[in-house]
C-alpha cells in the first residue's frame, strides 16, 4: 500500500475542519519519519519505513491548517537486528497492541520566515501528550519539503517498560526528525 494513502484518508476526514487550506499528498520516496536516541552510550538513528499523513495546509493562512500522521510502529529499522527485533515487542512500542502512533497538529503557528510549529498531540501506546513540532518549510511551485526536529522522553509514552524504564541502557531522552516532501492536491 502507497504509505501516503492511509494519511490522505485520515486527512480526508478532518477536510471539513481545513477547508480553507489547501490539501498535499505525500511523496514517499522523498520523505523519512527518524528517530535516534543512545544505547549503551552509543548513539544510534533508524526510521519508519511505513506511514500515513493527510495535510491540509496554506502558509498564507497557516491557522487554519491541520495533519494527521500514523505511523506504522513495526516498520522501525535502526539497522541493528536485535534492537530492530526488540522494538516492536511488548516492552517497548508493544505493536500487537497498539500498532500505530499518532501524530494530529490542530493547528500551525508561524515562526517567521520559512519557521512554524506543527502544535497538537502524539499518542504512542495509548499514551497522547501534548506536543510541538518545530519545522521550516520550504516551496518550490506546488512541491513543498518540510524538515523538522522533535525531543521526547520516551517513558512519558510508556516506551521502555520494566528494566528499560531507567535508562541504564538506552537513553529516555529520543529523538524524532521528519524530512517530508508532499505535493498540492491537484498541482
Amino acid at each position: 500500500m502507497n504509505a501516503a494513502r492511509p494519511l490522505l484518508v485520515v486527512l480526508a476526514l478532518l477536510a471539513p475542519a481545513a477547508a480553507s487550506a489547501a490539501d498535499w499528498t505525500v511523496d514517499p520516496a522523498k520523505s523519512r519519519i527518524g528517530f535516534s536516541g543512545t544505547q549503551v552510550g552509543a548513539p544510534f538513528k533508524g526510521r519508519f519505513t511505513r506511514y500515513e499523513a493527510q495535510i491540509s495546509f496554506d502558509p498564507a493562512k497557516p491557522e487554519s491548517g491541520r495533519a494527521v500522521v500514523l505511523v506504522d510502529l513495526a516498520s522501525a529499522e535502526s539497522g541493528d537486528k536485535q534492537r530492530d527485533e526488540a522494538l516492536p515487542q511488548a516492552d517497548w512500542f508493544d505493536a500487537k497492541k497498539t500498532p500505530k502512533a499518532r501524530f494530529e497538529a490542530t493547528r500551525f503557528v508561524p515562526k517567521g520566515g520559512d519557521a512554524y510549529d506543527a502544535v497538537g498531540t502524539l499518542t504512542i501506546r495509548g499514551v497522547t501528550r501534548d506536543v510541538t513540532l518545530p519545522f521550516r518549510l520550504s516551496t518550490t511551485g506546488d512541491e513543498a519539503r518540510a524538515t523538522g526536529h522533535l525531543d521526547l522522553v520516551r517513558t512519558d509514552f510508556g516506551v521502555g517498560q520494566g528494566p528499560w524504564t531507567s535508562g541504564q541502557w538506552v537513553a529516555v531522552e529520543v529523538g524524532v526528525d521528519i524530512d517530508v516532501t508532499a505535493k498540492k492536491a491537484g498541482g
